[in-house]
């Protein structure tokens, strides 16, 4: 891993793994979570020739916090990365709360990234015609329900969650979690599944929650870009039985975002639709004119 200086005197912690000379794919980890990557994840772009950079979002882990930052914020690292790289274009990813942070990326620096990948990504708060909170689990409602009330909220109503998941296991991911997880998601939380998803959490979560709370934060707020300026192209894919970020949030995206190839799968949650389906999303994903 390395520590990269920022133009504005953060550090973001950064890793690597694939060759050094392969295309790059970025991605933007979910909410919350880090720089270690899944290994599942690592395996399916090296089969399509790329190498997967992974990053802390601001404020988690190694990562300096950047307070008051919108979702747009993310670009301006985006693009340190690959300058410190010493790569001009690559094709980027996120899931979950990484999935706004991704179309940030397609829609504000589409010189940089030629292609954008949405897995079960959250759609804007105040979107017309979407019930954010609608269908999803009471956990993540009374999240958000924190969130719009301010910092102190939150901290009061997270701070427990936050020091579980700061030494997280797959089997306490389970029970803190219960009401987000459907069968299907548990299912595959398999042992190096459950692993890789446990260190994300432990290294995002072990200085403070602040990565976290700016995450939330940065969802209810305008998001600093307007997602008609997505031209890139775009794939986005969503599972009916996501109780984080559920259903309607991808229904919505579809019908929302410019030319977009909509993977709506019934019988899929938040975990298996990006499992069972990785290597149809980067194949899909690599394909993306530049």
């Amino acid at each position: 891993m390395t520590l990269l200086d920022l133009p504005d005197g953060r550090r973001l912690d950064v890793r690597v793994d694939g060759p050094d000379d392969a295309p790059v794919l970025l991605f933007h980890h979910g909410t919350p979570g880090s720089v270690p990557p899944f290994r599942f994840l690592v395996r399916a772009a090296s089969a399509v020739g790329l190498r997967t950079v992974t990053y802390a979002r601001a404020g988690y882990g190694d990562s300096t916090r950047n307070p008051g930052r919108d979702v747009a914020a993310v670009v301006p690292d985006a693009v340190a990365i690959l300058d410190h790289l010493g790569v001009a274009q690559c094709v980027t990813a996120g899931w979950s709360g990484g999935g706004p942070h991704a179309l940030a990326c397609g829609a504000l620096a589409p010189d940089r990234f030629s292609g954008v990948l949405v897995m079960a990504g959250v759609a804007p708060y105040d979107a017309a015609g979407l019930d954010f909170l609608a269908g999803m689990g009471e956990d993540n409602v009374e999240e958000f329900g924190a969130t719009r009330a301010g910092e102190t909220r939150w901290r009061e109503l997270m701070q427990p969650e936050v020091r579980a998941l700061a030494d997280a296991t797959p089997q306490n991911i389970i029970e803190s979690m219960a009401s987000l997880l459907p069968q299907v998601d548990r299912t595959v939380l398999s042992a190096e599944f459950g692993d890789d998803l446990a260190a994300g959490f432990r290294d995002g979560l072990r200085a403070s929650g602040d990565g976290w709370l700016d995450d939330d934060l940065a969802f209810v707020r305008s998001w600093g870009f307007d997602l008609a300026e997505v031209h890139v192209p775009t794939s986005l894919w969503q599972g009916s039985e996501d109780l984080m970020v559920p259903f309607a949030h991808g229904e919505w995206l579809a019908r929302h975002l410019p030319g977009v190839r909509a993977h709506l799968l019934h019988g899929e949650g938040h975990l298996s639709v990006v499992i069972g389906s990785i290597a149809a999303m980067l194949e899909e994903l690599v394909a993306s004119p530049a």
